[in-house]
């Protein structure tokens, strides 16, 4: 058996070759379909890890601030760490946005903290941390910028002084870490137009501006260009201390939103990336389905092309059985072929990818397995034409 089909395979290697070739390429897209869903949950759990935190604090009844809007003042922080077991808590803000190099646009994520909390970025493979309190960045390397690069963020230039890695948002969207104050006048302040117009606005208000009430006026319009606005208080917590707990003190003296590790986990791997698996799943339905369907359409053209020598087989003897198993064989052949074909393909093309694609030897495995049932599948039909060809044609005309 294992004659007959390797010798037919040499007849026409190839054909068999190249077949198995295209077939790998397919496999080769279907590896990185999975490889892309591996590297959303991936970039999810990193930017969790990088921030440090056990615990998130954000605005009542969201689910901020990776999922959706949340605005805090800025002074919440300081009761919260005041609570029982809280080591540590720092505001942060996190916003995306097009930062500007030269004539270049780079879509980011820029995250304002603070120094030395929670938020920071975790380690440099390059230059230094910031150390001023304004105009400084650390950007990850998948930005493309380098050290002493001055970049735009709104209106202010900033000078890159270090550079990390991994340092994404759950889209994939590399992280630019800015001094915090400079990350809430950017965020949340008015551009200059809107910041005049508001200004007459209120010189036009008789409640703000009085003729007997001098500097209330200025007051308004101070209170107004001063931000105190942040999205979220990252909180570490004391060890013994259960960040279950200490969520639960949050929620019920502060009136605060606020989630563990697990949670913020939970939302975004089931809410953010829910649809995009369900389509990437998709995907990889019909592509598993076009395989099969390639394989059947090889395998039962090559069956059909050897239609005399099947009968010569079955006239001099041959078993059914040694007949399925040659046409088995070369299928289970062609898969082995497209997968190491389309392994390496994914292998090789996976860093091209703008997002992040992670490859794990077990959905290799997996694949492996599944493209083997796949090919066994698709030899069904073609072992059926086989088997009821009849011993007459080998000396029919």
């Amino acid at each position: 058996m294992i004659s007959l089909a390797g010798r037919d395979i040499l007849h026409g290697w190839g054909k068999f070759v190249f077949t198995g070739m295209g077939l790998g390429l397919l496999i080769g897209v279907t590896l990185s379909m999975a490889g892309i869903y591996r590297g959303m949950v991936d970039d999810a759990q990193a930017l969790l890890g990088n921030s440090g935190a056990d615990l998130w604090v954000v605005q009542q009844d969201t689910q901020g601030p990776y999922a959706e809007s949340s605005s805090l003042r800025d002074d919440v922080v300081r009761s919260i760490k005041g609570l029982p077991g809280v080591a540590q808590a720092a505001n942060v803000t996190y916003f995306t946005m097009q930062v500007a190099l030269g004539e270049r646009d780079v879509r980011a994520m820029v995250v304002g903290f603070e120094p030395g909390e929670p938020g920071a970025p975790a380690y440099l493979i390059d230059g230094r941390h910031i150390t001023r309190g304004h105009y400084e960045a650390v950007a990850d390397v998948r930005t493309g910028f380098r050290l002493g690069d001055r970049i735009r963020i709104r209106r202010k230039d900033f000078t890159v002084v270090g550079l990390t890695r991994r340092m994404v948002s759950s889209g994939g969207d590399p992280m630019v870490f800015v001094p915090l104050k400079d990350a809430q006048e950017a965020q949340f302040l008015k551009d200059n137009d809107a910041i005049v117009n508001e200004r007459e606005r209120l010189a036009a208000n008789p409640s703000f501006n009085r003729p007997g009430v001098p500097g209330l006026l200025d007051s308004v319009i101070d209170a107004q260009t001063v931000n105190h606005s942040v999205n979220a208080v990252l909180v570490r917590v004391a060890t013994g201390h259960s960040p279950d707990a200490v969520a639960d003190t949050v929620r019920r003296w502060k009136h605060l939103s606020a989630y563990t590790r697990a949670e913020m986990e939970q939302i975004l791997l089931v809410k953010l990336i829910a649809t995009s698996a369900r389509q990437i799943g998709m995907f990889l339905v019909i592509l598993a389905v076009v395989s099969a369907a390639i394989v059947a359409f090889i395998i039962y053209t090559m069956t059909l092309g050897k239609i005399r020598e099947i009968a010569v087989l079955k006239l001099i003897g041959a078993r059914d059985r040694t007949i399925a198993g040659m046409i088995l064989q070369q299928a289970l052949g062609l898969g082995v072929i497209g997968f190491v074909v389309g392994k390496i393909a994914a292998t090789v093309w996976a860093p091209i990818f703008p997002k992040y694609v992670l490859l794990l030897p077990e959905d290799a495995v997996r694949g492996f397995i599944i493209v083997m049932v796949i090919c066994a599948l698709a030899s069904l039909m073609a072992i059926r034409a086989a088997l009821r060809v009849d011993p007459a044609t080998a000396i029919g005309g």
